[in-house]
């Protein structure tokens, strides 16, 4: 099955049913790793990525395809580009014939095709170029003599796209230009097409070699385009031209809650690195949160401070085999829209809800009531303010607190986060929270000195500036679309 090009949206409807309904993936290191969500039935197992993890040899990879198959196992062999694109797909092929396995091949979209559309380059156009050549760079080791006739290629009469050719640049490029190609043939390096660091090089067919040696310059994966409808490039690119583009935003929002984040970051052109600071889970004793569910209906009100509030007290509550009648006699308060949206999953609508997103708000807003709250039941995390428990209490409510969750901080950033850190410096750091800003200044202390700081909240803004770091933007509200807002502001400026 082929993975695209990079961008995990390129994967086809079949490729994303197949996942879905498959016991094993065998990837590879072209293959986004990101697409795998698609599989958490399955068992996962990477055959190689450069730089990172040991490469299969292709007779490792064909023996465990087979013996999950022999199994009675559904396996996806999933591979970066398209499958029939040199990908070896013919020997894996070959080997499950001779074994009596079924098999179907999925197409992916290849490198080639996916330049036209994320670097303005089509490698057709009627007035320029009528026919296109793919051609390896990296032909079989064990070869006695090419098999490229390079004399033809030279003078074919459309785009040449050279794949897998940095290690041997300079032999592919001398070849052509021995071959007579003329040595000002504009080319286009590109890598990682369609990924948030997407690069992209112009330059003669002279120069290409230059750039591509050490490989350690422009590593892979790598195609060169050759011919005149890399000229076009500037004109239909829009994938540069995006807000954030070249941009490395850290993500430090819990893992099943960063989407409303990084999807728009990334629509926006954005390279973002995904690294919880804080761990959400269930609190190790349930049972003060159940006698309060046994209590519901002496509570005239519920206040409910995040969105995880509601998810914990209301999947408790059904999970002992109740229901929302329960909640008939209280009126609920929530800190913000996105606390309401919660609980609007869940059929159930916000009473009161502050035009400012925070504590100090729903605060003032409950304290405006005639009357106030006589009994409120306030569900929160084990760590964070007492402002609307002390403030409500000061107005003669009875107030019970009760951790329906818990929030922990993640104690080191993991393996992959930390090789992405490597690789790339960081421009913008986002935080939703005073525990994650203290989690994370923990992890990096003064060494980003230079990264600009974005925060959900003024209270969040207060704790990062104790820390000694710099705020550069702040949310207006406390939304991801807001914080996401506050960072296009500052680097329009």
């Amino acid at each position: 099955m082929g993975a695209g090009p990079g961008h995990p949206g390129l994967l086809t409807l079949r490729g994303q049913q197949c996942l879905q309904e498959c016991d094993v993936v065998l990837y590879d290191g072209l293959s986004n790793a990101e697409m795998l969500v698609h599989a958490p039935q399955a068992e996962h197992t990477c055959v190689g990525k450069h730089g990172q993890t040991r490469i299969w040899k292709q007779q490792e990879i064909i023996d465990e395809t087979i013996r999950h198959a022999k199994a009675g196992k559904r396996v996806v062999r999933l591979k970066g580009g398209d499958p029939a694109v040199f990908a070896r797909t013919s020997e894996e092929v070959n080997a499950l014939k001779a074994e009596g396995i079924p098999f179907e091949i999925v197409p992916g979209i290849t490198a080639a095709l996916a330049a036209g559309s994320f670097a303005g380059i089509p490698i057709t156009h009627r007035g320029i170029a009528s026919a296109v050549a793919l051609v390896t760079g990296h032909e079989e080791p064990g070869k006695t003599e090419s098999d490229l006739d390079w004399p033809a290629l030279a003078r074919f009469p459309g785009t040449l796209v050279i794949y897998m050719g940095v290690t041997t640049v300079k032999q592919w490029t001398d070849a052509l230009l021995s071959a007579g190609k003329d040595p000002a043939t504009p080319c286009a390096i590109l890598r990682r097409c369609s990924l948030p660091d997407q690069q992209k090089i112009q330059c003669r067919l002279d120069e290409v070699a230059g750039h591509l040696t050490p490989a350690s310059k422009f590593r892979p994966p790598v195609i060169t385009i050759v011919g005149d409808v890399t000229g076009l490039s500037d004109s239909m690119d829009w994938f540069s031209r995006r807000p954030l583009s070249g941009k490395s935003i850290l993500v430090t929002r819990p893992k099943d809650q960063s989407d409303g984040l990084v999807a728009p970051l990334s629509e926006l052109g954005a390279n973002v690195v995904v690294q919880p600071a804080i761990e959400i889970s269930s609190p190790d004793d349930w049972s003060d949160v159940d006698d309060a569910i046994d209590q519901l209906p002496t509570f005239d009100s519920l206040v409910f401070t995040s969105r995880n509030g509601v998810q914990f007290f209301l999947d408790r509550l059904l999970a002992r085999g109740q229901d929302l009648r329960c909640l008939a006699g209280a009126k609920i308060a929530v800190v913000g829209e996105a606390t309401a949206a919660a609980l609007a999953k869940y059929h159930l609508r916000a009473d009161w809800v502050p035009d400012v997103f925070d504590a100090d708000a729903l605060l003032e807003t409950l304290s405006s009531l005639n009357p106030v709250p006589s009994k409120t039941l306030v569900v929160r995390t084990q760590r964070g303010r007492d402002v609307i428990a002390n403030g409500l209490r000061d107005l003669g409510t009875t107030v019970r607190e009760i951790v329906a969750y818990q929030n922990r901080d993640v104690t080191a950033m993991d393996e992959g986060t930390l090789a992405k850190l490597k690789d790339q410096s960081l421009d913008w750091i986002t935080l939703t929270s005073p525990a994650t800003a203290r989690n994370v200044h923990r992890w990096f202390g003064d060494e980003l000195s230079s990264c600009k700081v974005a925060v959900i909240s003024p209270l969040t803004a207060e704790t990062v500036r104790e820390l000694g770091w710099r705020v550069d933007a702040v949310a207006q509200s406390a939304t991801m679309q807001s914080l996401v807002q506050a960072i296009l502001e500052v680097e329009a400026t």
